[in-house]
């Protein structure tokens, strides 16, 4: 198990994945407080960088496209301080990061983890019950209803409109996306009995801001709601589980043995020769299997 702690967080990294923890600070994005601990499962990933700047440098993670309903519903638009895949390091732990780097990259190799769209999310999402103001509305989610109230902030047409409550199964879609330039930022929601209203400002069924950090934690409902969603389009029975190959199995064993390497490595039993020739002798017998 490797570990590395600093004020923007903790990641632990084991043969089953990796363990987030967000800081505590007051330059800790709200994005990742109100997320909380998550776990990535190995098969989540496609592996991770380290990524160097003057005062240290940022440890992120790479995942698998389909593999997170965070991710998906922020499509790319997350700015860099709320990503919770991402940890800023100081320059006095940059060795310790980029050694974790290629430590999940290498579980990820062993593990024959596959780069394409997984077939359903392997992280559950946020928890509900779920809300967040964003500025002309409040929205909350409990699993099955999304409800939207407006503030004194939102305009003419959707106080008119009243407040706004849609049950999961009448939901096409959800969408999100930040404040940038002059646009505004919205959390919008597509009813499968009709079409978006217009402008974000002016759409009873979406939350809207005009600055940034106004937009607070929305992308976490967002993120809810597409999780659930997709809970509910798989409502067919699931075939059984196979069992796992005698293939599968040789891997698992690969990928504790690498751990083990790992940690001979670190408390000074293997030095680096030792060590670089031992992985690669593992990672060579990934092509026996």
């Amino acid at each position: 198990m490797t570990e590395i702690v600093v004020e923007d967080g903790s990641w632990t990294v084991d043969v089953d994945g990796v363990r987030i923890v967000p800081g505590s600070g007051r330059d800790v994005h709200e994005v990742r407080k109100a997320l909380g601990d998550l776990v990535v499962p190995l098969h989540a990933l496609v592996g991770a960088v380290f990524e160097p700047s003057r005062k240290g440098g940022h440890l992120r993670l790479r995942l698998r496209p389909g593999a997170d309903p965070l991710t998906e519903v922020a499509a790319g638009l997350l700015s860099a301080p709320a990503d919770p895949y991402r940890l800023a390091v100081p320059k006095e732990r940059r060795a310790s990061a980029e050694y974790m780097a290629g430590e999940i990259r290498d579980l990820v190799q062993l593990a024959q983890v596959p780069e394409e769209r997984c077939p359903e999310f392997l992280l559950p999402g946020p928890p509900v019950p779920i809300s967040a103001t964003a500025g002309d509305g409040t929205v909350s989610f409990d699993g099955t209803r999304v409800r939207l109230e407006w503030t004194a902030f939102a305009k003419a047409v959707k106080k008119a409109a009243g407040a706004q409550e849609f049950l999961l199964s009448d939901l096409a879609g959800v969408e999100w996306k930040p404040q940038s330039g002059l646009g505004y930022g919205s959390l919008r929601f597509h009813l499968r009995s009709e079409g978006p209203l217009g402008r974000p400002e002016d759409d009873p069924r979406c939350l809207s801001w005009g600055v940034q950090r106004f937009g607070g934690t929305s992308v976490l409902v967002g993120a809810a709601v597409l999780a659930r969603l997709a809970q509910l389009a798989r409502q067919a029975p699931q075939p059984s589980a196979a069992l796992p190959s005698p293939s599968s199995d040789g891997r698992d064993l690969l990928i504790r043995r690498l751990a083990d390497l790992g940690e001979l490595h670190r408390s000074g039993v293997l030095t680096d020769e030792e060590f670089s020739a031992a992985k690669k002798a593992l990672l060579d017998r990934i092509t026996e299997l």
